[in-house]
């Protein structure tokens, strides 16, 4: 089968080798345009599109598919490639209903069981709300966000102090499985879409960096949660003497501190810090401003942290 591409970060990545790798014609890339990063701004390809490169499979990255000379060259390429199948994998571009009329199936391979967490944020957002099991799923697309009919899924379980960097990662490599036997089921034509109910789902929108300050009044677990959500981006933050403090891990130490006031760090050995339920979170991994990210322990051996300190 003729394939056509669309991804661009690090989680499509496992996709599009998966169809390399099992020697898929992959016709061409879609990407978006290289962005500037690091603090040069030296203008930076997306990992699909050095996957692609290093492969010789030919690169496009418009920079939009609605509107312009863009999006009417992608069109007549498209158009003109004819494939059997799209595959789109955290692109970033809404496709145009044009676009998802040319292959016979335009197939999504989105990280949540659908039709929980539609969205820009599935994996990071079920960190957030707490959920135990997660997973992938393939669909149909269709106009609207992430509400096309769904073909394959796969679940996993959500570790205890399990980061969303580190779900995405294992849900990357799942989505490469589910891929593979989603166009193996195409090819046997067994293919069987289900539609999705609408009153079962929810909506996972981007993190924003105002997401990022520790409201140590909640519940331990929802600290917990907050902080393994939004790590490794935007990171959770706190101030400590008055400097920020990036918390990318942390556990769950349960005990009886509700005469303690939230924020106050009741161990200074380890980082213990109090929440609103009488509970505490211990800092695992901590970046100081204009540190480096490291361990507790690391931090620890450098700096001490003076017990009943309130982090604000």
């Amino acid at each position: 089968m003729n394939i056509v591409f669309m991804g661009t970060p690090d989680f499509a990545v496992p996709c599009i080798k998966a169809l390399i790798d099992s020697g898929e014609n992959v016709q061409a890339v879609f990407t978006q345009p290289d962005k500037p990063k690091g603090r040069g701004y030296k203008l930076t390809p997306p990992p699909v599109k050095e996957i692609a490169l290093t492969h010789n499979i030919p690169v496009y990255q418009p920079a939009s598919l609605k509107k312009g000379d863009d999006a009417e060259n992608a069109l007549k390429l498209l158009t003109e490639l004819s494939p059997d199948l799209i595959i789109v994998v955290a692109y970033g571009k809404i496709l145009p209903k044009a676009i998802l009329d040319i292959p016979k199936y335009c197939i999504n391979v989105h990280a949540s069981l659908l039709p929980k967490y539609r969205g820009a944020g599935p994996i990071q957002w079920s960190v957030l709300n707490g959920e135990k099991v997660t997973g992938v799923t393939t669909m149909l697309m269709a106009e609207g966000l992430d509400t096309g009919d769904m073909l394959l899924s796969k679940s996993v379980e959500i570790g205890e102090n399990e980061t969303a960097s580190e779900l995405h990662d294992r849900l990357s490599v799942l989505g490469a499985e589910v891929l593979l036997e989603t166009i193996n089921a195409v090819k046997a034509d067994k293919l069987t879409p289900i539609k999705q109910d609408d009153s079962l789902s929810n909506y996972a929108p981007m993190l924003t960096k105002d997401m990022c300050p520790i409201d140590f009044t909640k519940p331990a677990q929802e600290v917990h949660n907050h902080i393994r959500g939004l790590s490794a981006f935007p990171c959770a933050v706190t101030t400590l003497a008055g400097k920020r403090l990036k918390v990318y891990k942390s556990e769950i130490v349960s005990g009886n501190y509700k005469n303690k006031t939230a924020g106050m760090v009741v161990n200074a050995k380890n980082f213990t810090v109090a929440c609103g339920d009488g509970n505490c979170v211990r800092f695992l991994e901590i970046q100081a401003e204009g540190g480096k990210r490291m361990s507790t322990a690391d931090y620890l051996r450098g700096k001490s942290v003076e017990e009943g300190t309130i982090l604000e």
